[in-house]
């Protein structure tokens, strides 16, 4: 094992310099998103030579690295990922990020590892499947922080963080709910885990809210990045009477072969207009540095803890993308009335199914069902 003392004299040093930082995330409970890819590159990016947060000599320097389950030009889950990454890194001078791309969950470990090894002062973990294996590595470098995303697990120097994404999801259902002509909407999914699941549903009740005729039909590819079968169960909603698209996947192969058919597409993760062009809807997505930035504040100004994050859509961390071309203004007020509701806390959008009375572990790592607008059920 390394010897990581001048970490640990390092930040004892930067806690009693009382460098300048923010802090505060938020506490819930954990559950799961996300995906697997093989592979691995890395590489690394330093913070911009005139950037606009607190100027720092070498000694305040932190490094931060990040490990991503599939390549970052992909538009998807770890592009929106690194476009966080690269926003901390131009934001802060002082800061040095590093990160590997397509690391497969299997192999995870032993990337973690390098990087606590070597200068990595927090690292950051960007798929569920890499829970396991943080921890593993977390136990054995209690002086490195980690930070595990859409996971359950917390350590006393392993924090986990996740977004509300299911309030834009809930968004982008009203707005299909409000489009459709045949009543009939598609959905393609990656895994029956509960954070799929619970997209799933945010995005029927959304359609259900301003369309009580409307049912959403459910397709799985148990995979996060598998365009070719992307397109295939989009394929098969398609033969089904489907005239709105939506998806959870890395890649917008779904939303692509629905544009090519004419009807209404949504994506995630990432503004995927360009592809869709007129067929485009909205697509709910990531603006993660609201998180990488306060929490590398955090590692800088000696404040870090272990947490677990759960904030949406009034912290900035996600959001709906800008509207298609073509989308009716019918459908815009109705999301803007509905957002500005959940933002007040006027509007709970679990209210009226089975899940009004449930708390976040749950809605978190336990939802396991469809509301009554999905058909079906989920698969074991």
């Amino acid at each position: 094992m390394v010897d990581k003392s001048h970490t640990r004299s390092r930040r004892e040093l930067l806690a009693a310099l009382g460098a300048a930082g923010i802090t505060g995330l938020a506490g819930c409970s954990g559950g799961g998103d996300d995906g697997d890819n093989g592979g691995g590159t890395g590489t690394a990016d330093g913070g911009a030579a005139a950037g606009t947060g607190t100027s720092s000599d070498d000694m305040d320097s932190v490094t931060a690295a990040w490990v991503y389950n599939s390549e970052v030009g992909d538009l998807g889950w770890s592009w929106a990922h690194n476009e966080g990454r690269k926003a901390v890194a131009a934001e802060y001078d002082w800061l040095e990020t590093e990160y590997t791309e397509a690391v497969a969950p299997a192999d995870s470990e032993r990337v973690f590892e390098q990087y606590a090894q070597g200068d990595a002062d927090i690292i950051f973990g960007c798929t569920f499947e890499y829970q396991d294996p943080m921890a593993s590595v977390a136990e054995q470098y209690p002086d490195t922080y980690f930070e595990h995303n859409t996971g359950y697990l917390t350590m006393e120097n392993m924090g986990r963080y996740m977004g509300r994404i299911y309030q834009p999801r809930y968004l982008a259902g009203q707005a299909a709910g409000t489009v459709t002509e045949t009543d009939t909407l598609g959905y393609v999914a990656a895994f029956p885990i509960p954070e799929v699941i619970r997209g799933i549903n945010a995005y029927a009740l959304g359609a259900a809210s301003v369309n009580d005729s409307a049912t959403l039909k459910v397709r799985w590819t148990n995979s996060w990045f598998d365009p070719p079968t992307e397109s295939e169960a989009a394929n098969a909603l398609l033969d089904e009477d489907v005239d709105v698209m939506a998806q959870h996947q890395d890649s917008p192969a779904a939303l692509r072969a629905a544009s090519d058919a004419g009807i209404w597409a949504t994506g995630y993760d990432a503004p995927m207009g360009d592809i869709a062009g007129e067929n485009y809807l909205t697509s709910p997505i990531w603006h993660w540095e609201e998180f990488y930035g306060p929490t590398i504040e955090s590692v800088r100004d000696g404040t870090w803890e272990s947490d677990a994050y759960w904030k949406g859509i009034e912290s900035g961390i996600c959001s709906l993308d800008d509207w298609g071309p073509e989308v009716p203004q019918e459908a815009k007020d109705t999301v803007s009335e509905s957002r500005a509701a959940i933002l007040d806390g006027d509007l709970n959008i679990w209210a009226g199914s089975a899940f009004e009375s449930e708390g976040d572990e749950f809605l978190f790592q336990e939802m396991s069902s469809y509301v009554d607008a999905v058909e079906g059920e989920v698969p074991n």
